[in-house]
């Protein structure tokens, strides 16, 4: 009975993030309430406090939903043990970025979060937290790049004209920018299309 009863709270629990995700999506953050996410959750309001203190609190459960996953596979692409004895750190930086383009296309639940987050949240309030954590998350994956650009120098991939740091970092400024308007480009004619593309010109000009 125990079992049973924390699997219907998951259940409710999954209910109210996916209801939250998608009623953002339609009204932006700062509209919606928890009453309007409780009854696009067929749930009462109660049910959505028992799981979530508060909007920001659901909000970051949604936001990890996606993230956490993405973080996971970033470290193995990036930093995991070698394929056959071989490493290429800046292949493996390419294939990174490729794999986000690749689950935003694929991955419907992913790409609605990050059209929440890019286009239907303003950062103030309560959310300003949320942001703060944001930013700390972008540390953790500047740092991660950092790593694999200073084995790329180590091996001879790319030159020492910057650190790893500073190449870490344009990367990421750049990825960024592209996430933001592959996001925008609902209609797929300016960035989707071409993303793949982009991020392969992004690496080509590090090569030594």
């Amino acid at each position: 009975m125990v079992r049973k009863t924390k699997e219907d709270a998951a259940i409710t629990r999954q209910r109210i993030v996916s209801a939250a995700r998608e009623v953002f999506l339609i009204k932006g953050v700062s509209r919606t309430s928890l009453e309007h996410i409780a009854t696009h959750a067929g749930v009462t309001r109660g049910a959505v406090y028992w799981h979530f203190a508060n909007k920001a609190e659901l909000f970051h459960a949604m936001r990890e939903e996606v993230y956490l996953p993405l973080i996971d596979r970033m470290e193995d692409t990036l930093l995991g043990n070698p394929e056959g004895g071989s490493f290429d750190p800046l292949g493996r930086i390419r294939k990174h970025l490729e794999n986000t383009i690749q689950m935003l296309d694929e991955d419907l639940t992913a790409r609605e979060t990050y059209e929440v987050m890019m286009t239907k949240c303003e950062y103030v309030d309560e959310f300003a937290d949320v942001l703060k954590s944001i930013l700390g998350n972008c540390s953790g994956l500047i740092h991660k790049l950092e790593q694999a650009y200073a084995k790329a120098q180590e091996m001879g991939q790319v030159g020492t004209q910057a650190t790893a740091g500073e190449l870490a970092l344009d990367t990421h400024l750049f990825f960024s920018g592209l996430l933001h308007m592959w996001v925008k480009d609902t209609e797929g004619t300016l960035f989707r299309h071409n993303a793949l593309q982009l991020i392969d010109t992004h690496i080509k000009l590090r090569k030594k």
